[in-house]
């Protein structure tokens, strides 16, 4: 069409049509403008609270700041997309959307923070002093570097925080809690209960007819969405570490031997000797002694001398480096067995000492460990070549070369996955092993098939690489696919059934006043005792379920509940006991931290409710899109 108009242009008449075409398209853009096109901007504000904006920087940088943290947390990078999986977007506005609030409410009050406030608190944030516990202009100027911020909106920043936290402190900064708020918390921890009860068993439910195909059929349309498969992903798998690069056969004898010489001590156990020692008050009285055993005196008998009684005499047995005082290691550790040193002037006095035990030193010969050392001298190797493995590979995944093909050229294994669900089992429900499971778990379902993945760092260095290769979504399984495990089901709900109906009975027998046991050798079973009972707590064979429903219900009252699958107990509460409540102990100051700040919590999230629906906020989903990196702008 181009090369039709350009011949056209040639000659006088399309000359003439082109200037008249023009002439219109130019008149038009006079009449209407073109100013539409260049006024097109983007959205700067995510969110408006009242007055205050929540801008699109703020978001930005609020959610950079998240995923960067969440990436060291679990040493990974976080898509967008994954992001957005996660909420990490809906969070973070979330949280500036609650300081734009109360931000507001604190402007509308008239709080204000002095400058003199904002420097104060600003010279003694500990993030800010150095060495000498000094503010440090340094520091700072580092800080406000690597978060992107000017000095002037840092302040502005601190500014508006602290007259948030004054506007919450005023809220529930002086909260008191009730006396009565104390006392309840306290008989709910400390409340105790004793019960008899006894334990009516799948057993005792009696003969269970095998479900017909009817009762299945509907027992399985009531449940279908029990019986889901989990969606399965095929994955391809990379993991580059120093134990997959290490090549042990190359390292050579004289190397591994010169590393077995260099570490000899850690391929046996040290010399260990057990030593004796009389301490002296004096310098003077330590070598009065040692003159004595130079006379013929025995070590003994300069401890009896001393009334040093023979426990008191044992330092105890020792490698050379275990021993606290090393003047009194080297003494010890030159003596032959059964010698005696000279004074030694030890970290706490003169001491003499004795050597009543040598342990020798034991080390495994070199033939022993050679497999252990060289594999450790390549795996040492190996982590100087990691990163030059992963740049190569990483320049062939930019090719788009499968990892199959990139392993094979590196000589490593590529591990193939058929399937595996969000919790790292195959369709046979075993547990698969992963490298960095959490996080590949993560990352694999976050992903797609065909996408470009980063590889995750593994923390002991290296790298594992994956690709999504198929998806099986979730499904609902037929009848068929689950008959027996629908019958099983079916069965323990029968049973369940018959022991409730079967308890029921029972109980209302013990409310009527029959003795427990009576009712207990009826049912075919034997009357336990339980006491000392805590909330949420098993006790014997009781579950803790077992245990919050004989807590429901009132002393000298019966009941019954599920005791785990295929049991359920029938009981009696017969005793329920509460210790005083003291307000000047420990344990009450506890009960009444806890009730405070639960309580304001409390009082400050319905205060931000009701000022969030009363100023409005609204929400601009395209500048979020923007902010959080996946505005088509």
């Amino acid at each position: 069409m181009l090369r039709g108009m350009r011949l056209a242009g040639q000659s006088l008449v399309g000359k003439i049509v082109a200037t008249v075409l023009f002439g219109f398209l130019i008149l038009s853009f006079a009449v209407w403008g073109i100013g539409d096109i260049f006024r097109t901007t983007p959205p700067s504000v995510v969110a408006q609270v009242g007055k205050t904006s929540v801008s699109v920087d703020q978001v930005r940088t609020a959610y950079n700041n998240e995923l960067q943290r969440l990436g060291r947390q679990f040493r990974t990078v976080i898509t967008p997309e994954q992001a957005r999986a996660f909420g990490i977007d809906q969070r973070v506005l979330a949280n500036l959307v609650t300081e734009a609030v109360m931000s507001e409410q604190a402007k509308s009050l008239g709080l204000g923070v002095s400058d003199q406030s904002v420097a104060r608190a600003i010279m003694e944030d500990p993030n800010f002093r150095g060495t000498d516990g000094q503010f440090n202009r340094a520091m700072f100027d580092q800080a406000l570097r690597n978060a992107s911020l000017t000095e002037a909106g840092f302040i502005g920043e601190q500014r508006s925080a602290m007259a948030r936290i004054h506007l919450a402190e005023a809220i529930a900064g002086d909260l008191v809690v009730p006396v009565a708020a104390q006392d309840a918390l306290h008989r709910y921890n400390s409340e105790r209960r004793a019960a008899a009860y006894f334990l009516l068993t799948s057993e005792m439910a009696g003969e269970i007819p095998a479900a017909t195909p009817e009762q299945l059929q509907t027992f399985y349309n009531e449940r279908k969405a029990t019986f889901q498969a989990p969606e399965y992903r095929a994955i391809s798998m990379l993991a580059v570490d120093a134990a997959s690069l290490a090549k042990p056969d190359a390292v050579t004898d004289a190397d591994a031997r010169a590393a077995y010489e260099q570490e000899k001590a850690k391929f046996g156990t040290p010399e260990r000797r057990t030593v004796q020692q009389i301490t002296f008050p004096s310098q003077a009285e330590a070598e009065a002694a040692a003159a004595k055993l130079k006379e013929g005196a025995t070590f003994d008998a300069i401890a009896t001398e001393r009334a040093v009684a023979p426990a008191d005499l044992e330092l105890g047995r020792f490698n050379k480096a275990e021993m606290l005082d090393q003047a009194v290691a080297e003494a010890a550790f030159g003596l032959e067995k059964g010698a005696v040193s000279g004074p030694v002037t030890g970290r706490f006095g003169p001491v003499i000492v004795r050597v009543t035990e040598i342990q020798p030193e034991v080390v495994r010969p070199f033939e022993e460990v050679s497999a252990q050392i060289r594999n450790d001298i390549a795996q040492s190797r190996a982590r100087a070549e990691i990163d030059a493995v992963h740049d190569a590979i990483e320049d062939q995944r930019a090719s788009a070369r499968p990892l199959a093909d990139i392993a094979k050229d590196k000589g490593l294994n590529v591990t193939q996955i058929a399937a595996i669900d969000n919790s790292g089992r195959d369709k046979a429900g075993t547990v698969l092993d992963l490298p960095e499971r959490e996080a590949l778990l993560r990352a694999v379902f976050a992903s797609d098939i065909g996408a470009d993945n980063e590889p995750l760092r593994v923390p002991s260095g290296g790298y594992v690489w994956y690709d999504v290769t198929a998806i099986d979504p979730a499904r609902e399984k037929s009848l068929d696919e689950v008959r027996e495990q629908v019958a099983g089901l079916w069965r323990d709900e029968e049973v369940a059934q018959r022991l409730s109906e079967k308890a029921r009975l029972l109980t209302e027998r013990l409310e009527k006043g029959e003795a427990m046991d009576a009712v207990a050798n009826e049912a075919g079973a034997s009357v336990k005792s339980a006491s000392d009972l805590a909330r949420n707590t098993a006790k014997d064979d009781l579950t803790p379920e077992a245990v919050n429903r004989i807590f429901a219900v009132p002393a000298a009252k019966a009941g019954n509940v599920a005791n785990g699958a295929g049991t359920r107990a029938v009981f009696k509460v017969t005793s329920a006991t509460v210790p005083p409540f003291i307000t000047t102990t420990q344990e009450a100051e506890r009960v009444a931290t806890q009730l405070k700040n639960s309580m304001g919590d409390d009082l400050i999230n319905q205060y931000i409710a009701q000022i969030r629906q009363d100023l409005g906020v609204t929400i601009n989903p395209q500048a979020l899109r923007q902010a959080t990196g996946s505005s088509d702008l």
